[in-house]
């Protein structure tokens, strides 16, 4: 492989400012942490267009900025077909949004779809539950199982010796 390419990641929720943000900002603190931060490309996006352009959801930022995450430079957008060609992995937060992907994704580029929760060590939840119409419980749950992956795919990228593409 190319030792100057990085492997890139795009995380996807609904709209695009909840979850997705959530995971961008925690994985990317977690790969900085893990020194694997030069080795990617961090991205999320949104399976519908309903916010294209406008920050994370203030509920979102505040609870990420209580952990030490800090998601107000971040614009929401809608996955696009060149997503699925530039990115290595596109992980979705539920089995929902994997359907949409699936269904938008050619076939060639189908192996690179997965659910997030698929990397977590501590938690049994296949999905990140969005905490939209939720209190703040559900950013603070949002926010631990997001973390809980994280550090799952943290794992395994080095496990893939991903600093060696």
């Amino acid at each position: 492989m190319n030792p100057a390419k990085k492997t890139a990641i795009l995380f996807v929720c609904m709209g695009n400012i909840c979850r997705s943000p959530t995971a961008e900002g925690v994985f990317r603190a977690r790969a900085q942490a893990a020194g694997l931060a030069d080795a990617l490309l961090i991205d999320s996006a949104g399976t519908h267009a309903y916010h294209v352009g406008e920050p994370p959801d203030l509920r979102s930022q505040e609870f990420a900025a209580k952990r030490g995450i800090d998601l107000s430079r971040q614009r929401a957008r809608k996955v696009m077909a060149h997503d699925f060609v530039a990115f290595d992995l596109v992980l979705a937060m539920d089995k929902d949004n994997l359907a949409l992907l699936t269904a938008a994704c050619p076939p060639e580029y189908r192996y690179k779809l997965a659910l997030f929760m698929q990397y977590a060590k501590h938690s049994a939840a296949s999905e990140v539950p969005d905490p939209y119409f939720g209190g703040g419980r559900g950013f603070d749950l949002v926010l631990d199982y997001i973390a809980d992956a994280s550090d799952g795919l943290i794992e395994a990228l080095q496990q893939f010796n991903v600093t060696d593409n």
